[in-house]
C-alpha cells in the first residue's frame, strides 16, 4: 500500500490560515446574535488535515512566525485575521456590516474588534503597539480612531499566505544582491578573514539582541559587497542594497523608509547595506539622513564607505578592505588562467607587481581571452592584435600595432602577456577627472635631448620601476624594509627644458598610463582639503601603478616657512603627507619644480631620484630643431645650426615650431626660415622680451 505524500508547506500554511478564521467568523456570528438577537448561521469552515499538521509541526506557519517575531497579543493576532479574513473570505464583508449595525461599515475596525473579541485592551489604541510600530496594518483617516477602516498591509498579507514580495514602498529603493560566483564563489584568505570576523560579530549580537554597525572601508566596492554576501549566506541572511543617495531628506519620509526597511530585514532575515561610497559628505542633510538611518536600525547593517566616516554614535567596527595581498593575487592568476598561464614566461608576477587589482578584475582580465580560440591559433600574433584592438578605447592610439614595446628581460614577454597587460592598464585607470588629467604618451628616447648624465638616471628610474617585483619580492627587500619602498623622483629645472617629456618617455617605455597633476588646483586653503585631495589622487591611482607627474611642486613646497601660526604648521603637514604617500606609491610618482633651491633637504632625502634639467645650450638647440618636426612636415632650406643660435628652451622652440607649421600651411608652402622666424617673434612676445640680432642673423 503506497504512504501518500505529504502536502507541501505552502498548502499546509494555506491551509491552517484559512482554519485559523473560524474562531473569528463565530466571534462575528455571536456579536451579530447579540445584536440582532437571533442565531446566525455559520458559513462552512475549513478544518486542518492532520497531515497539514505534520508538516507544520517541523516549520511554524507563517501567521505563528510573524505573531511570534512582532511578540503579538492574542488580541493583536485576532486583529490581524479579522483583517486577513476581509481580503481572504468573500463573507466577511457581510459579517463586519451585519456586526456594526451598518451596511456602509463593512470593514473590520478597532471599535468592531473591542466588541467581539476576548481579552482586549485598550493599549491597541496607541502607535507604539506593534500592529502600528511595524505597519502591520493600516489605519485608514477617520473621524474617530475606533471607527477608522483596518487594511493588512500588503506586504504582511503576501507574508503570511506564504507569497514572497517586497513591499511596494521598497521596490526600486532596496535591491538583493546575490554574489556572482563565475563558477568560483571562495575569496582570497585576506578578504574571507574579515568576512569570518562579520560572521562572528553578527552570531555573537543575534544573543544580545544588540546589533553593531559594521563599516567596510575602500575603494573597491565590488570586493566589499562581496565580503558582505558570504558573511550574510554563512547565516542564511539575504543581502538587500540600498543607497545613501536616495535616503529623503524629510524627517518623516526617513523614518517611513526606516521602518519598512527594518521590518523587510526582520521579516526575510535579511542584512542591509548602506552604500556611501559616492556621496558628498559636505552635504549636512545628506549626513544627517545617513546619520538617522544607521541610528534608527537594530538590524544587521553595514556601511560601505571609501575611507574611514564616523556617521553614528552607535557601536561600530571598522574594516578596512584592501586588494588581495600580492600572493593572493598571484593565486588568483594562476587559477583562472589554467594551463594558459605556461604561456606567459613566468611573467605573472610582473602583472602582480604592477597592477593591484580585485578578484572581479583579474577574473575579467583572463575572461577577455578565449582560451580555446588562442589554444588552435596557428598566429599568436594575430590573435593576440585583435583582441588589444577589440578591448583598447577608441581613443587610443594605434598607428602601429607593433609600438611600445615591453622593455627586453630575461624571457621575453608573450603577445598573450602584451594582451593582458594592456587590458590591466586600461581597466585600472583612475577616476580622476578633477584632479588629473591624462597625458598620452608619445615621446621616445629619440625625442629627448639631455646630457647622457641625465639619460642615465631616467633610464635607471625605469630599471627600477620594472624589476620591482623580482628586488621587493623574489630577492626580499619589501620585508627588509618595511617604508620607503615606493619610486620617486624629483625634476627640477626651467619651464620647458623637457620635464614633462621626461615623464612621457618613461610612461611609454614602461607602458603605462601618465597622469598629471597641477599641483596650484590641489592645494586648498582650507585645512585638511589638501591631504583629502592627495588622498583621493594616490588611492585612485593605486590600482594600476599610474605614473603621477605632480607639476608646478613650487605650490605646495613654497608654502614651507617658519612655523609662526597654525597655517604654517599645516602648510608642512601637508607637505610631510605628499611625501609620505610618494615613498608608500606602488607605481612611480613625480615631483616637478622650477626653484629646486627653495626646497628643504630634509625632503630631499626622502625622494629616490632627482635629475636637474639644464637649460639646452647651442649644441642641444640644435639637436632639438632637428627632430623637432615631425617626418611628413615638409620644410625647404632649414639651417639647423643657425636656428640652435635663438636662445629658448626646448618648450619653446616646440611652439615656435608648429606655429611656423600653421603659417607655412596657410600660405600653401613648405615651412622655411621665414616662417620660423615670424613664428619666433611672436613666441618672444609672449615671453616679454626681443629678438637679438646674433640670435636670428642669417635666417633670411
Amino acid at each position: 500500500m503506497a504512504i501518500p505524500a505529504l502536502p507541501t508547506w505552502y498548502h499546509a500554511n494555506l491551509q491552517y490560515l484559512l482554519t485559523s478564521l473560524n474562531p473569528i467568523r463565530q466571534a462575528l456570528a455571536a456579536r451579530i446574535t447579540h445584536i440582532q438577537n437571533q442565531p446566525v448561521p455559520i458559513f462552512s469552515e475549513t478544518k486542518l488535515a492532520p497531515e497539514a499538521l505534520a508538516v507544520l509541526h517541523h516549520t511554524p506557519s507563517a501567521l505563528d512566525q510573524l505573531c511570534n517575531i512582532f511578540k503579538l497579543s492574542f488580541f493583536e493576532r485576532n486583529i490581524l485575521l479579522l483583517c486577513i479574513g476581509r481580503e481572504l473570505d468573500p463573507n466577511f464583508e457581510q459579517l463586519c456590516a451585519q456586526a456594526q449595525g451598518s451596511l456602509e461599515r463593512n470593514y473590520p475596525t478597532l471599535g468592531l474588534a473591542l466588541s467581539i473579541f476576548q481579552d482586549t485592551s485598550l493599549r491597541i489604541l496607541s502607535s507604539q503597539t506593534p500592529l502600528q510600530f511595524w505597519k502591520l496594518i493600516e489605519i485608514e483617516p477617520s473621524r474617530t480612531l475606533t471607527q477608522s477602516p483596518l487594511k493588512i498591509n500588503q506586504r504582511i498579507l503576501c507574508y503570511i499566505v506564504g507569497e514572497p514580495c517586497l513591499d511596494d514602498e521598497l521596490a526600486g529603493i532596496l535591491k538583493e544582491y546575490q554574489l556572482e560566483t563565475n563558477g568560483s564563489s571562495s575569496l582570497p584568505p585576506s578578504h574571507q578573514k574579515i568576512a569570518e570576523q562579520l560572521i562572528a560579530t553578527w552570531s555573537q549580537s543575534r544573543q544580545t539582541g544588540k546589533m553593531p554597525v559594521v563599516q567596510l572601508c575602500g575603494s573597491e566596492i565590488v570586493t566589499k559587497y562581496a565580503i558582505a554576501s558570504t558573511a550574510s549566506a554563512h547565516l542564511s541572511f539575504k543581502l538587500f542594497v540600498i543607497s545613501a543617495a536616495i535616503l529623503p531628506a524629510n524627517p518623516n519620509e526617513l523614518n517611513s523608509l526606516m521602518q519598512n526597511c527594518w521590518r523587510e530585514a526582520i521579516l526575510s532575515n535579511s542584512a542591509i547595506l548602506l552604500d556611501c561610497d559616492d556621496i558628498n559628505l559636505a552635504d549636512s542633510s545628506r549626513e544627517f539622513a545617513i546619520f538617522q538611518f544607521i541610528e534608527g536600525l537594530n538590524i544587521p547593517l553595514i556601511i560601505s564607505t571609501q575611507e574611514r566616516q564616523r556617521q553614528c554614535q552607535r557601536l561600530t567596527l571598522v574594516f578596512d578592505v584592501n586588494q588581495p595581498t600580492h600572493s593572493e593575487q598571484r593565486d588568483i592568476w594562476q587559477s583562472h588562467l589554467g594551463s594558459v598561464a605556461a604561456q606567459l614566461n613566468g611573467h605573472i608576477d610582473r602583472l602582480v607587481s604592477q597592477f593591484n587589482l580585485s578578484t572581479t578584475t583579474i577574473q575579467a582580465a583572463c575572461l577577455s581571452l578565449n582560451h580555446a580560440e588562442l589554444a588552435n591559433q596557428t598566429s599568436l600574433e594575430e590573435k593576440i592584435t585583435e583582441l588589444e584592438e577589440t578591448s583598447s578605447p577608441p581613443s587610443r592610439n594605434r598607428k602601429s600595432k607593433t609600438t611600445n614595446p615591453p622593455p627586453p628581460t630575461e624571457a621575453s614577454p608573450s603577445p598573450l602577456f602584451n594582451h593582458l597587460w594592456e587590458f590591466c592598464r586600461t581597466q585600472s585607470r583612475p577616476r580622476l577627472e578633477d584632479l588629473a588629467q591624462r597625458v598620452e604618451a608619445i615621446a621616445t628616447w629619440d625625442n629627448l635631448v639631455l646630457p647622457e648624465q641625465q639619460k642615465n638616471v631616467l633610464r635607471n628610474i625605469s630599471i627600477h620601476v620594472r624589476q620591482r617585483a623580482k628586488v621587493y619580492q623574489e630577492w626580499g627587500f619589501a620585508g627588509k624594509e618595511a617604508k620607503g619602498l615606493g619610486i620617486s623622483a624629483l625634476f627640477s629645472g626651467a619651464s620647458g627644458t623637457g620635464k614633462t617629456m621626461a615623464a612621457e618617455v618613461l610612461a611609454k617605455e614602461l607602458r603605462l598610463d601618465l597622469y598629471r597633476i597641477d599641483l596650484s588646483a590641489v592645494v586648498s586653503k582650507y585645512i585638511g582639503e589638501t591631504e583629502k585631495n592627495l588622498r583621493r589622487i594616490f588611492d585612485a591611482a593605486e590600482t594600476g601603478g599610474a605614473i603621477l607627474l605632480f607639476d608646478e611642486a613650487d605650490a605646495l613646497f613654497g608654502k614651507r616657512t617658519q612655523v609662526k601660526d597654525s597655517h604654517d604648521r599645516h602648510a608642512n603637514v601637508e607637505v610631510s603627507y605628499l611625501l609620505q604617500r610618494m615613498e608608500a606609491y606602488q607605481g612611480l610618482a613625480i615631483l616637478t619644480t622650477n626653484l629646486k633651491e627653495s626646497l628643504d633637504q630634509a625632503f630631499l632625502r626622502r625622494i629616490r631620484f632627482s635629475i636637474k634639467f639644464p637649460f639646452p645650450d647651442g649644441s642641444a638647440r640644435v639637436q632639438i630643431w632637428q627632430r623637432i618636426f615631425p617626418e611628413r612636415t615638409p620644410t625647404k632650406k632649414l639651417d639647423f645650426n643657425k636656428l640652435g643660435n635663438l636662445n629658448v628652451a626646448g618648450g619653446n622652440i616646440r611652439n615656435i615650431a608648429l606655429n611656423a607649421a600653421f603659417a607655412a600651411a596657410e600660405a600653401g608652402e613648405p615651412v622655411m626660415m621665414k616662417h620660423i622666424l615670424q613664428a619666433a617673434e611672436a613666441e618672444c612676445v609672449k615671453l616679454e622680451r626681443s629678438l637679438t640680432d646674433v640670435e636670428i642673423r642669417g635666417w633670411v
